[in-house]
């Protein structure tokens, strides 16, 4: 076990709240021990690109858009080659899209689908096979993004065009110094070299039979997937739209062609896709207005939030003891941790605010009644300085009630895009009234009233109880007078005896910083242990 001693830093400023931490700050990635902004990217990891989601229509109040088209594919719309080649037509006529418009919505959302299934700690390298019309153009958008979002993206691109908007492109993706591969340049065996391999090399609008030499970049995925059945073996096929190959209609005549693992359909699902058995099927092309909708009848998934993809149908099943994450963090090292745990945890709380962490401040509390039986919930910290950690509740709940009982309790801050947790224990104690009157009348009135009506952890009859209760406050207040604090209601305090500080590392072997208070000549000091994972 190692050992490092360190002695108090200045005293750190009072900071009863969390005003000084609620800005972001202007970090850049060597700040964070990060080599370059690419190492960061993979480092903070995208979160939440798309989901499937319950919940109204896309498309408006039209009744048929539910949560069941997620639970049923066979009723969401399915596009016939003819109705997806005239909305392409009405787009970029009457509706004034443009080709390079449609392009990067599509783009964006085949690589926002790659993103929510295949994490880029896990399936960094990708090749994207281009054909030469529009489909090679969402492959082209598609590997710029996915290079943003921290992958390692490879071009095949073997029949360019010299149009300006496909020139374009590919001057983007050199500027970021993207390797382009000849296809006869490719690997033998591409399960050594690729985690996840995007197939845009045909959509809706090709006919016929493909020829050189995309017939045989065909194949090769095909007999990839024949020669290494076993999924973790091989990489992963995604296609754009339409598995190349396929009928637009009728999909895999034969059952010779591909069979991708992900089928990322644009605007609408095409009637082939109802052939379509990989896990995950996902819609994207967030763009069609109401008209086009009701023109075609069509029936869509609704996309959640700002998301560009929803996925169609169930997710596969999961295997919660498969569930893992190999962690990508910069080194934690005791020789850079500061003196005080209050600063260190100081310095990682705006870490984790300038990486846009939801509920920064949101803590597990622990708590145990004086027989020990534990319990824990997550509240809001409130403010910290070198006096401790402070947070308000209801001092007739239940945590309320144990604490009064058994003075000892843990916090836990989990920060998952910056793989850190802290946890800090201690000794807890009311804040003084003056403190708690001063940030219960900071609150919205709404809350103040809220804290009022509830006896928090007690049984109720039902829910209009509370409202009712609320609504006869809301009544007495609506003048603006001062909402009295209840003496029911204030803060804590803990006072910590002891600090860890968490970050995940590659292979499990996490870095754990420990501080534990220590006397030395005579002045009280914390002392740093690094732990075992």
């Amino acid at each position: 076990m190692s050992c490092l001693v360190l002695s108090f830093s200045p005293p750190l400023p009072a900071t009863p709240a969390l005003s000084q931490y609620s800005s972001v700050l202007p970090l850049s990635p060597s700040q964070l021990g990060f080599a370059s902004a690419s190492n960061f990217g993979s480092w903070v990891r995208s979160r939440g690109f798309c989901h499937w989601s319950s919940g109204v229509g896309a498309m408006g109040d039209r009744g048929a858009a539910t949560s069941e088209h997620l639970k049923d594919p066979d009723r969401i719309s399915y596009l016939s080659q003819k109705d997806a080649a005239e909305i392409d037509e009405i787009l970029m006529g009457p509706l004034g899209f443009s080709v390079d418009q449609l392009m990067e919505l599509a783009g964006l959302s085949v690589a926002s689908a790659i993103a929510e299934v295949y994490r880029p700690s896990e399936y960094s390298c990708v090749l994207v096979i281009c054909g030469p019309g529009n489909n090679g153009g969402d492959g082209l958008v598609a590997a710029r993004h996915l290079y943003h979002f921290g992958y390692k993206p490879f071009i095949c691109y073997p029949k360019r065009t010299n149009k300006p908007l496909y020139s374009g492109l590919v001057t983007q993706l050199e500027s970021l110094s993207i390797p382009f591969l000849l296809a006869e340049d490719l690997p033998s065996n591409l399960s050594n070299d690729f985690d996840i391999i995007i197939d845009a090399m045909f959509g809706f609008s090709f006919h016929g039979t493909p020829r050189p030499p995309f017939d045989a970049l065909i194949q090769r995925l095909v007999a990839l997937q024949i020669s290494e059945n076993n999924y973790e073996g091989r990489p992963v096929i995604a296609s754009v739209d339409i598995p190349s190959g396929w009928h637009v209609e009728d999909g895999n005549i034969d059952g010779t062609g591909i069979k991708p693992d992900m089928l990322v359909s644009l605007t609408a699902p095409k009637l082939c896709a109802k052939k379509f058995c990989g896990p995950h099927h996902f819609l994207g092309g967030r763009f069609i207005p109401p008209s086009i909708a009701d023109k075609y009848i069509l029936q869509l998934p609704p996309y959640p939030g700002t998301s560009m993809c929803v996925r169609i149908g169930k997710p596969p099943a999961i295997d919660i003891a498969a569930l893992r994450e190999n962690y990508i963090s910069p080194e934690f090292l005791e020789g850079e941790v500061k003196g005080d745990p209050v600063r260190q945890f100081a310095k990682w709380f705006e870490d984790a605010v300038a990486a846009n962490v939801h509920e920064p401040n949101a803590m597990a509390l622990s708590t145990a009644n004086k027989s020990g039986k534990p319990s824990s919930r997550m509240v809001l910290l409130k403010g910290f300085d070198d006096h401790g950690f402070v947070w308000y509740t209801n001092y007739r709940s239940r945590k309320s009630r144990e604490l009064f009982e058994n003075p000892q309790a843990s916090l836990l801050f989990f920060w998952e895009p910056l793989n850190r947790q802290v946890r800090v224990e201690g000794t807890v104690e009311k804040v003084s009234d003056e403190e708690s009157d001063k940030y219960f009348h900071s609150r919205p009135r709404g809350s103040q009233i809220g804290a009022m009506v509830s006896e928090q952890s007690s049984i109720i009859p039902r829910r209009d109880v509370l409202h009712q209760a609320y609504k006869e406050l809301e009544i007495k207040f609506a003048d603006g007078s001062v909402i009295p604090r209840p003496k029911h209601w204030g803060g804590f305090r803990l006072k910590p005896t002891s600090f860890e500080f968490w970050q995940g590392q590659t292979s499990r072997l996490h870095d754990r910083l420990l501080y534990s208070p220590v006397e030395v000549d005579g002045k009280r000091v914390w002392r740093v242990d690094r732990l075992a994972p």
